[in-house]
């Protein structure tokens, strides 16, 4: 990709984890972000302080959306095109996870996980497909080493990700032809609130929401002739026993 300032980017689940570390990422670069979460007050919260951590020209919004409602993933394309004028990088990183043998897993737990997981990276590329064909842009879904590692108490989790690391690869083939390019970025332990977990001193042996967001950068900065399409990325050090 050209220059990188003044391009725009739309970032699902971006208030907050992994989101919010490609959000602050991208805006170092003079990237625009727009990121969205079910909660409007957390979406607002989040470009709020994304913007009084910038130090760039570059400009976050938040917006409100649920990646599982189509209509509601269209709308906030329609809002990043209304403000921006453009959209060059769509990152579908909204995602959940529900734990529990397939005897105690739920319906409602299954269809929610898979619902957001893997149906909604499904909606951020149908809405946003013709601004990408348009700016030859990028589409980045962050997937998991759990879409490759299958574990137990994980049916649900395994099978949205599973899903989401195949259905990546088959719309970089179908988008490539039109200059837009399409990875799955696959993270091992990162330190995030995902799974009730607190982030703290005992996870600075994980990769931290930055290293993904570099990661990210280090993506769309490539040659426009090159593109790892699959990237699993994991802690160098395995966690203290």
């Amino acid at each position: 990709m050209d220059s990188l300032k003044n391009k725009v980017a739309l970032i699902t689940g971006g208030s907050k984890g992994i989101g919010y570390g490609i959000a602050q990422s991208l805006l170092n670069e003079g990237i625009n972000v727009a990121v969205t979460s079910r909660n409007k007050s957390s979406a607002d919260e989040a470009a709020k302080t994304l913007n009084s951590n910038n130090f760039t020209d570059a400009k976050a919004i938040g917006i409100e959306a649920d990646v599982r409602n189509f209509e509601s993933q269209k709308k906030a394309v329609e809002t990043v095109l209304k403000h921006f004028n453009q959209l060059d990088i769509v990152i579908a990183n909204a995602g959940l996870g529900h734990f529990a043998s397939i005897e105690d897993l739920s319906i409602e737990q299954w269809q929610q996980t898979i619902d957001t997981n893997l149906t909604g990276a499904f909606y951020s590329i149908k809405s946003s497909v013709d601004a990408l064909k348009k700016s030859k842009g990028y589409y980045i879904t962050i997937s998991s080493l759990a879409g490759t590692n299958f574990f137990a108490k994980g049916s649900a989790y395994n099978a949205s990700k599973f899903g989401l690391t195949g259905f990546t690869q088959a719309v970089m083939l179908d988008l490539r032809n039109h200059g837009v390019k399409v990875s799955t970025i696959m993270p091992g332990s990162v330190s995030t609130y995902f799974n009730n977990n607190t982030p703290d001193a005992d996870d600075a042996w994980k990769i931290q929401i930055e290293d993904i967001g570099e990661l990210v950068v280090d993506l769309i900065k490539m040659n426009p002739r090159t593109l790892p399409s699959k990237i699993e990325v994991r802690p160098s050090v395995p966690p203290k026993k």
